[in-house]
């Protein structure tokens, strides 16, 4: 069984940081795209930042300068380290392990809110 649990979300102020974690079990993240996707609410999900098998990423211009993706396949874990966050941020994060052509696999999320 296949599962995705991430977690380090929680309530900080404008210009501050929070860096979420999400840990597999039951499947092996070294050859799959890994992905942070995000949905606030009465918008859609939107994918933040990926990152391949091979290292190559790709950011929303939204959070490009601000958010890191990093991947260690040896402890089969995907980080987001979200810097100078914004209340426009806020959203449930949600991590993501996927072929490319579809996302296979899915985390319950976790919320972030930004707001002093």
């Amino acid at each position: 069984q296949v599962q995705l649990v991430e977690s380090g979300g929680g309530l900080v102020q404008p210009g501050g940081s929070l860096r979420l974690s999400c840990a597999a079990s039951g499947i092996s993240f070294r050859m799959y795209i890994l992905g942070w996707y995000r949905q606030a609410p009465v918008k859609q999900r939107e994918l933040v930042a990926a990152v391949s098998s091979g290292g190559s990423t790709n950011y929303a211009d939204s959070v490009k300068c601000r958010f890191t993706i990093s991947r260690d396949n040896a402890r089969n874990t995907v980080t987001l380290q979200m810097n100078k966050l914004k209340p426009d941020d806020t959203a449930v994060y949600y991590c993501n392990a996927g072929s490319g052509s579809s996302p296979l696999y899915w985390g319950q999320g976790t919320q972030v809110t930004v707001s002093s």
